[in-house]
């Protein structure tokens, strides 16, 4: 009987399949404490934000946004370069 206590298995092995198993079963149940306790917190964002001062526009439709690039003028428009950080600074610009 000594022998059996004193080989690997008992001493190696066994522990480290109790350690694997237990661990899984108890990590499965803060787990299970995560999801039954959540912490839910709700928002009302429009109070918030009225309550701060804040106007938001009107949402626009698809049609309504069509309609005002219409009234743009796009044909007519001048490509300006911007200074880049690795060109010479130019007097000219």
């Amino acid at each position: 009987m000594k022998r059996f206590f004193k080989g690997r298995f008992v001493q190696q092995f066994l522990p480290f399949i109790i350690l694997i198993t237990g661990g899984s079963f108890i990590i499965r149940e803060f787990v299970g404490l995560k999801y039954k306790y959540p912490k839910v917190t709700s928002h009302d964002l429009d109070t918030e934000i009225k309550k701060q001062g804040i106007e938001m526009k009107k949402p626009r439709t698809l049609e309504e946004e069509y309609e005002i690039i219409k009234t743009l003028d796009i044909d007519n428009w001048e490509n300006i370069r911007i200074s880049r950080p690795w060109d010479e600074p130019n007097i000219n610009n």
